[in-house]
């Protein structure tokens, strides 16, 4: 693999077409693949989400990565329910179930419903996103800039919190976490590959890592 390269996992329940299109804009050489070696091996990698936790983690495992995630070392991005599964466990539960879905553990944390008042669910739109302190994530894209969301679960504002954001900032809402890190492990909330210049940010300051 060359230098300025990134393998996406392929957790088998997720659309990464447009993630895939938005690094190769950036010239970055991108790989998919649920292929335990290569993902070890490769110079960065990220955790693509869309649909549901209980969904994702069964592929997961099916698949056999946990332990090859969970050992990871470089530069390691989850994307929105990508984000969610790095955390210890969500409030997400298969459908008529209230038991807790066991994640990555990557970093510690837990995904609860996202409920503000009689605000509806999805939460999907702009919002702005407020970093917490300077992180090489975020570099050179100004404080307060706005990422397109759309989910109805979130990981509250707490200490691996990198940045938040608020559901509406027209009213008295909780900060929520709109990106997260521990280690070698960063995730964000909100979709890059669709917030227009500044996703193409910080995709391009991830690569960098």
């Amino acid at each position: 693999m060359v230098a300025n390269s990134l393998v996406i996992v392929n957790t088998g329940c997720a659309n990464i077409s447009s993630v895939k299109f938005a690094f190769e804009r950036l010239g970055t050489q991108v790989e998919v693949s649920d292929d335990t070696a290569v993902i070890a091996k490769a110079q960065r990698v990220l955790l693509p989400g869309v649909g549901a936790a209980p969904a994702a983690m069964s592929s997961i495992r099916s698949k056999g990565l946990v332990t090859c995630l969970q050992n990871l070392t470089q530069p390691t991005l989850g994307v929105c329910l990508g984000m969610q599964l790095m955390v210890s466990d969500s409030e997400e539960g298969e459908f008529g179930k209230t038991d807790l879905t066991a994640c990555l553990d990557l970093i510690p944390g837990r995904v609860q419903r996202m409920q503000v008042g009689n605000l509806r669910l999805p939460h999907m739109g702009w919002n702005r996103v407020t970093s917490k302190y300077d992180n090489p994530l975020f570099a050179d894209i100004p404080d307060g800039e706005h990422f397109y969301f759309v989910h109805s679960f979130a990981v509250e504002d707490y200490a691996h919190t990198l940045a938040t954001f608020r559901y509406d900032s027209r009213i008295d809402a909780p900060n929520f976490s709109a990106a997260i890190h521990r280690d070698n492990f960063f995730g964000v909330q909100f979709h890059p590959e669709r917030s227009s210049d500044a996703g193409a940010q910080l995709l391009k300051n991830f690569i960098q890592l």
